[in-house]
């Protein structure tokens, strides 16, 4: 019912024999009323038509219901009756005021009627755009172009909308929505440009905000499936500065609501957002690649300084250590041996840990970082660490204090190891010989918390914020005052792989404390012992 009260308001036709219809229907009632009773300026009830004219079908339809109206009332109901004459002069002033105040009256009506329509529209293509300006706002391309093809058939009441973007472009996405027949149809015709058509080519060029063109075509028999009708398709290209990066496709089914200007201009608006919102998105790329690159020659940069220092001082010293033990026209006294021996370990696992913390940035950095979770006790744990750091922490002073009663804690034990064995060379390099170091384990609701504290100068206050940077190191005060600046970065990405959080501030009483929290959830597996893993 609604299609056709649709399909009659929009044909011109429709609305002249609807017009002619209403002043005949109301010729009846006066006739009717004029039979009861005598009533003065009958006639103005044909303003009711003109008027009800003007609203549903426009001034043209107003204007023949006004005619209509001057000439059935001359018709039936001035003397002399039946004839288009009229017999007394007064009469023509009175059907003259009629035809005039039809006339006027539906044109105002007309007016009205236009206007409230071209605010519906106007409204209409607001909602329209708005929602696909928060359509396309999503983070995933194609996700965003199907939801906008799924309004645009919800609003303009299609077969199918298919959309395609960036065939040759860096951009490429593509969304469709609608009757599976149709779609079949709609790719067709986006993928044989030859497909019989009776009205024309599709568009081949198209500038800004160009409609496109209607075009009819008979699709290919399929047997055993039904026609589908005389549909119409429909192409507008989407372009960004003069130049077609894609298109938007509809196919019109035969029993829809007709097409009309507004629909285009619809249509074309939604093209532009989308040509608008893909520059965004081309735009946010080449910003990312660009940050990408820039943080990359950064950390390039960063790792060819500390490979010229940092990782040539230690193989230096063992090539020294090593070479002069090859020398025999020198002879060396066993402790003397023992000395480059020692040497030449040290710095081998110096070595070895700088290399291992360049091999965990670079999985932390890739995200490719799975901890192996597993139920262990972190007293073991500290143990484990200052018995393997003995020769770092040889002539320091270092106080623990891990309760008895702490409950085992799922982590991997090789990983957690090795931010702890960091936290403590950091203490170390940065603090005169003299002070303590701290290193504390307590329970604290649903994690446990460990503590690397201090007693040197603690961390500058504009520093604090940077320390878990990659290669970021802070003035260092100890003797031992070296390294790439990986340590605390490779600490920080370990502790947050395990769902924790790590810290740094500085200590009341002076110094700085370094704290990190570990979850005391169930791992989801069982993993293989840290033993096996470190063999």
């Amino acid at each position: 019912m609604r299609e056709t009260w649709v399909r009659l308001r929009d044909s011109r036709a429709g609305g002249y024999v609807l017009a002619l219809t209403l002043a005949a229907i109301v010729t009846a009632i006066i006739a009717a009323i004029d039979q009861v009773v005598d009533v003065a300026n009958l006639s103005m009830l044909y303003l009711l038509a003109v008027m009800a004219s003007a609203i549903a079908f426009g001034s043209g339809a107003a204007i023949l219901a006004s005619i209509a109206a001057f000439l059935a009332f001359n018709l039936f109901f001035v003397d002399p009756k039946y004839r288009l004459t009229v017999s007394d002069s007064e009469e023509w002033v009175a059907l003259g005021l009629l035809l005039i105040t039809g006339i006027i009256t539906g044109q105002l009506a007309a007016a009205l009627r236009n206007r409230a329509r071209d605010a519906e529209r106007r409204e209409r293509e607001a909602v329209v755009l708005y929602d696909v300006v928060r359509l396309m706002a999503a983070p995933q391309l194609p996700e965003a172009l199907t939801a906008v093809a799924g309004r645009l058939r919800q609003e303009l009441e299609l077969a199918a909308v298919l959309i395609h973007v960036g065939e040759d472009g860096p951009i490429q996405a593509r969304a469709e929505s609608g009757d599976k027949h149709a779609l079949e149809i709609a790719r067709a015709r986006t993928s044989t440009p030859g497909l019989v058509l009776r009205e024309g080519e599709a568009p081949t060029a198209a500038r800004r905000g160009s409609p496109g063109r209607w075009i009819k075509i008979i699709p290919p028999r399929i047997p055993g499936r039904r026609a589908f009708g005389s549909e119409r398709l429909h192409t507008v290209p989407i372009t960004d500065q003069d130049r077609v990066i894609g298109s938007l496709v509809i196919m019109k089914p035969p029993a829809g609501p007709p097409w009309n200007a507004a629909d285009d201009r619809l249509l074309s608006a939604v093209t532009n957002q989308i040509s608008l919102a893909l520059e965004r998105v081309r735009l946010g790329e080449e910003a990312t690649e660009a940050e990408v690159l820039r943080r990359t020659d950064k950390l390039r940069s960063a790792l060819l300084n500390a490979v010229s220092h940092d990782l040539r001082t230690p193989l230096s010293s063992i090539i020294a250590s090593a070479g002069s033990l090859l020398q025999e026209d020198v002879a060396w006294t066993e402790e003397e041996r023992r000395e480059f021996a020692a040497a030449i370990e040290g710095e081998a696992q110096r070595l070895n840990r700088l290399v291992g913390n360049l091999l965990d940035l670079s999985r932390i950095e890739a995200g490719t970082l799975r901890p192996e979770k597993r139920w262990y006790d972190l007293g073991t744990l500290v143990g484990d660490v200052l018995g393997r750091l003995r020769p770092v922490i040889a002539e320091r002073k270092v106080i623990t204090d891990v309760s008895d009663d702490l409950p085992p804690v799922p982590l991997d034990y090789v990983e957690v190891d090795e931010v702890l064995g960091n936290l403590l060379e950091n203490a170390v390099n940065h603090t005169p010989s003299e002070t303590e170091i701290h290193v504390s384990a307590k329970y604290a609701g649903d994690h446990v918390e460990i503590e690397v504290a201090d007693s040197g100068p603690g961390v500058p206050s504009d520093a604090l914020s940077r320390v878990f940077e990659p290669f970021y190191r802070v003035q260092a005060t100890g003797p031992r005052s070296r390294g790439m600046g990986l340590g605390l970065a490779v600490a920080k990405g370990l502790v947050e792989a395990h769902g924790g959080r790590i810290w740094a501030e500085n200590r009341p009483a002076g110094g700085a404390r370094f704290v990190f929290t570990l979850p005391l959830a169930e791992p989801a597996t069982d993993r293989t012992d840290h033993s096996e893993r470190a063999q």
